[in-house]
């Protein structure tokens, strides 16, 4: 269901931008095969797939091989950026983990019911919880402590104010000469909404939160990786 701009044409596509969970994958974490085979074809028309996402880097970058994708992969909500240049492997950290740390202790020192993702061993430069506290609840024991907080429907990720997938974008697609304006975005969560509303063309899904689902210019009738098949069909980027 369209629901902003029309699709602009495959001439003003030069990237896709996608969320891995709830995007994806669907909320087991698994990849229906139309999805990879729809990411294999973009590759091969040349229009690279970037990776954006609050998971881990090693996962990230698990999936990026698997699928055989050529973008940079922006993890950890936007902390850290990998990118492949002149044959080598480049990691970037946008983020001072401390700050997020600092807030979590205090969380702790506070009594709040928090315990960290199994994946946090992985995490460079943020903090990632379980979702089993309200985000309103976290910023008022967090009062004075420059950390933002931000859902994805996974988790809940606390890390240094002023990151967030966007930035990270900007500077994973400089060297590529690219802007997210150049861009469709596909996303599912509330850290999604600065990246959908900043690209050519957003893609969400039924099974995505309001803020999503309101910056998104696509609004699938599936469900997340399907919801993503969905989207992409729409965007008329791949000829069937």
């Amino acid at each position: 269901m369209i629901v902003g701009r029309q699709p602009p044409g495959q001439t003003a596509i030069r990237a896709v931008i996608t969320d891995i969970d709830g995007t994806l994958t669907d909320r087991d974490r698994r990849i229906v095969p139309a999805a990879a085979d729809l990411l294999h074809r973009l590759e091969v028309a040349g229009i690279p797939i970037v990776l954006a996402t609050g998971n881990v880097l090693p996962i990230a970058l698990a999936i990026h091989r698997s699928l055989g994708l050529s973008g940079p992969i922006v993890a950890e909500n936007g902390g850290l950026v990998y990118s492949l240049r002149d044959g080598r492997e480049h990691v970037e950290r946008l983020a001072d983990r401390r700050i997020a740390l600092r807030a979590y202790h205090r969380l702790k020192s506070a009594g709040m019911p928090v315990r960290r993702l199994f994946t946090d061993r992985w995490r460079e430069t943020e903090v990632a919880l379980e979702p089993t506290v309200s985000v309103l609840e976290i910023r008022r024991h967090l009062r004075g402590i420059p950390v933002a907080i931000e859902s994805t429907g996974f988790a809940l990720h606390l890390m240094q104010q002023g990151r967030g997938k966007l930035p990270a974008l900007r500077r994973a697609l400089q060297p590529l000469g690219l802007a997210v304006s150049d861009c469709l975005v596909a996303g599912d969560g509330d850290n999604d909404v600065p990246m959908l509303k900043a690209s050519a063309w957003g893609i969400s899904f039924a099974s995505a939160s309001p803020r999503a689902r309101k910056a998104a210019d696509y609004v699938s009738a599936s469900n997340s990786t399907d919801g993503f098949v969905e989207g992409l069909k729409a965007s008329q980027l791949v000829l069937f």
